[in-house]
């Protein structure tokens, strides 16, 4: 509108087709694990090259997370041209026996976990609109982390933060995103659960207004836009 283009907010399709009020027991059933159980989902990306920067960060940030709490779950959401490659680097982390890696599945994994550590992208979208705490991470080479850091567009990389222009979870990016500072960003949140069930609590109510403001009827919006454009 600024640049006189005349713009319509049209919501976006994941707050339809996630449900307002996820479903933990019932994604839990689905993936075999228990009600009682403390689950940590892990996303390292979608793409070879994010998993290739991120997912031995995050499954030594596991490793980290279970000597600190055994009896921790691990889920990791993988898509079959990607398993082999996490499955390796898994193993490279000594990690692969304590993981339970399913086929895609990422929606169930997000609505069947306590927290997650996530990859900066769409996924952490997911992870808001199913209202579950997280920790972003992102590494990227070297050329392309200076050039967006010396942009300045933003204080947020993580679409929650920015969406609610604010940072409503931890953003860990590039060299501070060490398997340690992982995993003790995630056991913030594990710990919160029953030391500071409020915070938790404050992290729902921000997602779950998040969701409420991105539930509209897109097609329809969408379709009526267009129409007006082409009557003008």
């Amino acid at each position: 509108a600024a640049q006189g283009i005349s713009a319509t907010y049209v919501g976006h399709p994941l707050a339809n087709v996630i449900p307002l009020h996820p479903d933990r027991a019932a994604a839990r059933r689905k993936l075999g694990l228990a009600e009682q159980d403390t689950v940590i989902a892990i996303l390292p990306g979608s793409r070879k090259s994010e998993i290739q920067y991120l997912a031995l960060r995050f499954f030594q940030a596991a490793a980290h997370i279970r000597q600190a709490q055994p009896a921790i779950k691990f889920i990791v959401p993988a898509i079959p041209a990607l398993r082999g490659m996490i499955e390796r680097i898994a193993g490279d982390a000594g990690m692969l026996q304590h993981l339970q890696i399913l086929d895609g599945q990422s929606h169930a994994a997000l609505e069947a976990c306590d927290a997650t550590l996530i990859a900066s992208g769409t996924a952490t979208l997911e992870a808001a609109l199913f209202k579950r705490p997280m920790v972003i991470a992102y590494n990227m080479n070297w050329l392309s982390w200076q050039i967006m850091r010396r942009k300045k567009l933003q204080l947020w990389v993580g679409l929650p933060n920015i969406l609610c222009r604010d940072f409503v979870v931890p953003e860990l990016l590039q060299d501070a995103a060490t398997p340690e500072a992982l995993a003790a960003a995630v056991l913030q949140w594990v710990e919160a659960k029953s030391s500071a069930p409020a915070k938790i609590a404050a992290v729902e109510q921000r997602f779950t207004a998040l969701h409420a403001e991105l539930q509209r009827d897109t097609s329809k919006l969408a379709t009526d836009a267009i129409q007006q454009i082409l009557e003008s």
